[in-house]
């Protein structure tokens, strides 16, 4: 008979989940109770602990640029250690399993290192896999490009992973699972009084995984969103049955929140080009070089002319990718004649969420004046439907935080 994809449970385990040998024996269990209980299940494996941070220390020790194409091949080594260890801890209690590899189980890449995107996923070796009765565990954070270079999904890619084999396999869920039982209002070791969210919806867990929420990657929700996966984000270490936070779609009852969360994201950098030419084309000219280059930008504020004929470019971008956009817009700088570039890393933003937004009015105003109260000045601002962020002074961000869930989430 056929396999059926909702016969079919992906989980996701983080590095914390299996940062050594009891937890990994832990997480070993726990797959093998959802196998007994009829799940054909596909394990997504990160690398154990801080394993990725020390391969990471080991490379900037001998070069302070590594090449791209070696930093991926060396940082996947460490999702392969996971994915070996938990095959190991799953065998030694008795049960078929095999581990694969990015490559081997068919995420195929394009060719961007360290930042690279799923093109497509082969599913035949995983699905022979699943039916010859093995469970699979499979290396998340990684893929191969159409000219077999081993490539990595970015920051927190192993969720992407999870989310991507989910949607073409047809799951009937997928788990991620983590060292924290679920979603938060905020950050608790910020805000006190911060509570787990039951329920939330694809667009403002999205939002909130944009905004620096660091349980989902944001490109993963994208997927997720698109191919309506369901999730559900547990702790590894506790009850599975209790807790967690079930992603889902839009319903009525949502809306009645109006804030759903609060996030701060500290991997912030504002950057600014003074003085150039108040033209047609010159936003297009600074923002396509940076996008040559794979360079995100955030947050981009446009002054008026502050001069005849003159005006500034705000935006902002991670900390990891200053270095590059400094000589891109110094680079700009010579060729448009602009004033100078300024540079501001110690900012953070802080942002608002909640579908409950596109029906009350006055969520701004209130957010801005949370803030004046409290001292904190804002420098940039961003909108959308359901989201708002401000740049803030590095210093007052967590305070901010509490300021705003205080007001918004607190009782």
């Amino acid at each position: 008979m056929k396999l059926s994809g909702k016969d079919i449970v992906v989980q996701k385990y983080g590095g914390t989940s299996v940062r050594d040998a009891d937890r990994i024996k832990n997480v070993a269990s726990r797959i093998l109770r959802a196998a007994e209980s009829g799940k054909r299940v596909v394990a997504v494996v990160s690398a154990p602990g801080d394993t990725t941070d020390r391969l990471m220390e080991m490379a900037s020790s001998i070069t302070s640029e590594p090449p791209e194409r070696e930093l991926d091949v060396l940082l996947s080594t460490g999702e392969m250690q996971g994915m070996s260890l938990l095959a190991m801890a799953i065998h030694e209690l008795g049960s078929r399993v095999v581990s694969l590899t990015g490559a081997q189980v068919g995420i195929l890449t394009d060719s961007e290192h360290s930042r690279a995107r799923i093109k497509k996923i082969d599913t035949r070796k995983i699905l022979s896999a699943l039916e010859e009765g093995n469970i699979v565990i499979v290396a998340g954070f990684q893929g191969v490009s159409a000219d077999d270079n081993i490539t990595t999904l970015g920051r927190g890619g192993s969720d992407l992973s999870a989310v991507a084999l989910a949607a073409v396999l047809g799951a009937g869920v997928c788990e991620i699972y983590t060292d924290v039982d679920g979603v938060y209002t905020a950050d608790p070791s910020v805000a006190e009084k911060a509570f787990r969210i039951e329920r939330i919806t694809y667009d403002e867990m999205l939002e909130l995984a944009s905004a620096g929420a660091g349980v989902m990657q944001s490109r993963s929700m994208e997927v997720a969103k698109k191919h309506s996966v369901r999730l559900s984000i547990r702790s590894s270490l506790a009850d599975e049955r209790k807790g967690g936070t079930i992603i889902m779609e839009d319903t009525k009852d949502l809306e009645q929140v109006v804030v759903r969360g609060v996030t701060l994201d500290e991997d912030q950098v504002k950057m600014s080009i003074e003085g150039i030419p108040d033209r047609p084309g010159i936003a297009a000219e600074i923002f396509g070089a940076l996008a040559a280059e794979s360079i995100n930008v955030d947050m981009i504020i446009q002054s008026s002319a502050y001069k005849t004929g003159l005006n500034t470019i705000s935006f902002t971008v991670s900390h990891g990718r200053l270095k590059r956009a400094r000589e891109i817009l110094d680079g700009l700088e010579r060729e448009m004649g602009a004033e100078r570039v300024v540079v501001d890393e110690d900012v953070h933003k802080v942002s608002i969420v909640g579908i409950g937004m596109r029906s009350h009015a006055g969520v701004a105003a209130k957010m801005f004046e949370v803030l004046a109260k409290n001292s904190i000045n804002i420098e940039m601002i961003s909108t959308s439907e359901i989201k708002i962020s401000c740049v803030v002074p590095g210093k007052y961000g967590k305070d901010a935080v509490k300021a705003l869930h205080r007001e918004f989430c607190e009782e």
